[in-house]
C-alpha cells in the first residue's frame, strides 16, 4: 500500500541516471535470463566487483505471485470513519502503548535526535506490519527484479534493484532470504532498499541496519526518513476540531491554509484543549461539514511522501494523536455517500462539465474532491467537496 508512492518520489532522479549506462542493460521484458544479464552488465558498469554481482543474481528466479499482486492491487473506497474503525481496534491501541514503554528510550532518541514524535512511527508500525508481526513473505530480490523486467514501470524498480546490491555488499541483505512486501518493501516500517541506503540507522548498535529483526534499527530509520522528507522538528501534524454550522467551505481543503487565529474567526474551535501551533494550517473535513473535522499542520503534507491515499494518510494521523491520549474523533452525523457505482455517475457527469476528475473509477480521489467543491459553489450549494445524492441528482 506504501511502495507506489515511495517509488514515485524517487522516480525523479532516475531519467539522468539511465542516460549514462549501457543500452543493453536499459530494456525490459524479453528472455529473463538475457534481462538478468543486462542488470548485471549495468551493475559491473556502475563499479560493482563483477564476483559480488554474479553472487548476488544467482539465486534470482522471476516471480509471477509479484506481478499478479501488482495487477490486483487497488484503492479502498471506504471513506474515512469506515476505514479508520476497521485500522484502530483497542488491541492496536494497547500493543502500541506495551510497545511505547518497551522502547521507551529509544523513541526518547527519535525524538531528541529527529524531532518525530512516537505517536508518528508507532501508528505506522501498527498499519504497515501489525508492529512486525507480519513484514511480507515475498522473496524481495525476486519481487525487484521481476518488476523491474516487467515493462509497466522498469525505471522505476531498476535502481532499487541496484541499491538491494549495495545492501548485499555491505552485508545487510541477503538475496536468497530476504523478504519483505511484493513491490520489495523491508521491515517493520516497510522501506525500500534504496530508503534504507539513505536513511537506515544503526539503532541498537551491532554494526549493521536489521528492519527486519530490529526495532530500533526500523523505527530510528523511519524516523531519520520522515526528516528527510521535510518533516519539521517538534511541530504538530493534526488536531481535532469543531466546525460551525455555517462557514465558508469553500475554504475547507488542503488547497487553503489560514492561521488557527483566521479558522476561528469563521468560528472553528480546538475539539478540546487549545490550538497547537499558531502555523498555518488547513481545515479537513473528509465526509463534509457534518462530518469529522481536523486541522492539518505543515508537517501532515509529509505524510504524502510516504502514503498518497488520503485515508490512510488521514486514519495514520489520527492514530498517531490517539496513540498519545488524544480521544476517540467525533464522527458527527455526516449525510451518506455514494455508491462506487453512483461515484462513477458523478464522475461522468463531472467531467462532461469540463471538470478533471481523472479516471472514471469510482473512488473519491483529490481531483474528483476539487471538482465536486467547484461544482457545489456553481449551484450554490455547501461547497464542502463531499459527494452526496442531492449533488448527483442536481446534476
Amino acid at each position: 500500500m506504501t511502495a507506489m508512492a515511495r517509488i514515485a518520489r524517487l522516480a525523479l532522479a532516475i531519467p539522468l541516471a539511465l542516460a549514462a549506462l549501457p543500452v543493453a542493460a536499459q530494456s525490459c521484458g524479453g528472455n529473463f535470463g538475457t534481462f538478468v544479464n543486462g542488470l548485471k552488465q549495468e551493475a559491473r558498469a556502475l563499479g560493482h566487483d563483477a564476483a559480488t554481482v554474479d553472487a548476488f543474481f544467482a539465486p534470482v528466479r522471476q516471480d509471477p505471485k509479484v506481478i499478479a499482486a501488482d495487477r490486483r492491487q487497488g484503492v479502498f473506497t471506504l471513506d474515512f470513519t469506515t476505514f479508520a474503525r476497521r485500522l484502530i481496534s483497542q488491541n492496536r491501541i494497547q500493543t502500541g502503548q506495551s510497545k511505547a514503554r518497551q522502547f521507551a528510550s529509544v523513541f526518547d532518541r527519535m525524538e531528541r535526535e529527529y524531532g518525530v514524535s512516537r505517536g508518528v512511527l508507532l501508528a505506522f508500525w501498527a498499519f504497515e506490519t501489525d508492529y512486525g508481526a507480519f513484514q511480507g513473505d515475498f522473496n524481495t530480490a525476486n519481487a525487484l527484479v521481476t518488476l523491474s523486467h516487467d515493462c509497466r514501470r522498469p525505471e522505476l524498480f531498476r535502481p532499487q534493484v541496484l541499491a538491494a546490491l549495495e545492501l548485499y555488499a555491505a552485508g545487510d541483505f541477503d538475496p536468497a532470504r530476504t523478504t519483505g512486501a511484493w513491490a520489495g518493501e523491508i521491515g517493520m516500517v516497510q522501506m525500500l532498499p534504496r530508503d534504507i541506503i539513505d536513511n537506515g540507522v544503526d539503532g541498537d548498535g551491532d554494526g549493521h541496519v536489521n528492519l527486519k529483526g530490529s526495532a530500533p534499527d526500523a523505527l530510528l530509520s523511519g524516523a531519520r526518513m520522515l526528516r528527510h522528507l521535510g518533516w519539521a522538528p517538534g511541530q504538530p501534524w493534526m488536531q481535532e476540531i469543531r466546525v460551525p454550522d455555517q462557514m465558508d467551505w469553500s475554504k475547507t481543503g488542503l488547497r487553503t491554509t489560514l492561521r488557527p487565529q483566521d479558522w476561528q474567526a469563521m468560528g472553528v474551535q480546538p475539539r478540546s484543549g487549545r490550538w497547537l501551533s499558531d502555523l498555518p494550517a488547513s481545515v479537513i473535513i473528509p465526509q463534509g461539514r457534518k462530518g469529522p473535522a481536523f486541522l492539518a499542520y505543515p508537517n501532515f503534507n509529509v505524510y504524502f511522501e510516504w502514503n498518497q491515499s488520503f485515508t490512510y494518510v488521514l486514519t495514520a494521523a489520527y492514530f498517531a494523536n490517539r496513540l498519545e491520549g488524544a480521544p476517540v474523533f467525533d464522527a458527527g452525523n455526516p449525510d451518506p455517500g455514494l455508491s462506487g457505482a453512483q461515484m462513477k455517475q458523478l464522475q461522468q457527469k463531472l467531467q462532461a462539465r469540463g471538470h478533471d476528475v481523472g479516471k472514471i473509477d469510482g473512488i473519491l480521489g483529490a481531483g474528483t474532491r476539487r471538482a465536486v467543491q467547484s461544482v457545489q459553489q456553481e449551484l450554490g450549494l455547501p461547497a464542502d467537496a463531499w459527494p452526496t445524492m442531492e449533488l448527483l441528482r442536481r446534476l
